[in-house]
């Protein structure tokens, strides 16, 4: 089944599984670095790239299956402080580098608390030249949760979800996922 953007947009709830293999990525896209803060004040809330190991807080999924699969580097877990559920903006900076042209990029990110939907986002990014490094700023306005969803949410580990699906063109091409905590 050719999973499209607007298939996305309707999904209810986070997917079973992934909805397109590794080999799926033609384009040669390998993200370099990315980076979460705090919009207004710009304080760094997590921070990944290439050359360094992994942050504090973040962690590969080593538990979907039995070893090293393709979907545990897929995976991954978040454990943020809880402050970050009440800011009203997230910043987040994405480098990443293409083998071939992609006429155009778009990210569609679903994030769902216990299987259901709380927020969605909508970015494309637009026209990337082969064999570039790009960087893909966005601002996430993030509206306010209900306080007991929030207590909820802080109660009950990696329960909040979130599936990232790329796009170039109306083609998936990646899709990630990723589950939080918060402390």
């Amino acid at each position: 089944m050719k999973l499209t953007p607007e298939d996305v947009l309707a999904l209810s709830e986070p997917t079973k599984g992934f909805m397109c293999p590794l080999s799926a990525n033609l384009y040669g896209i390998d993200f370099q670095s990315f980076t979460i803060n705090d919009y207004e004040t710009k304080e760094v809330i997590f921070e990944i790239n290439k050359k360094n190991a992994f942050p504090d807080g973040m962690e590969i999924d080593l538990d979907s299956g039995v070893g090293l699969n393709e979907d545990c580097l897929r995976k991954i877990k978040y454990t943020f402080g809880q402050a970050v559920l009440q800011l009203p903006y997230i910043g987040t900076s994405l480098t990443f580098k293409t083998e071939k042209e992609l006429p155009s990029f778009r990210m569609i990110e679903r994030h769902y608390f216990d299987g259901v939907l709380i927020r969605s986002y909508d970015f494309e990014f637009g026209y990337c030249i082969p064999g570039s490094v790009n960087s893909w700023d966005a601002i996430y306005a993030v509206p306010p949760l209900e306080k007991e969803l929030v207590k909820d949410m802080i109660r009950n580990p990696f329960a909040t979800t979130s599936d990232s699906f790329y796009f170039v063109g109306d083609e998936l091409v990646l899709h990630n996922k990723a589950s939080y905590k918060y402390i």
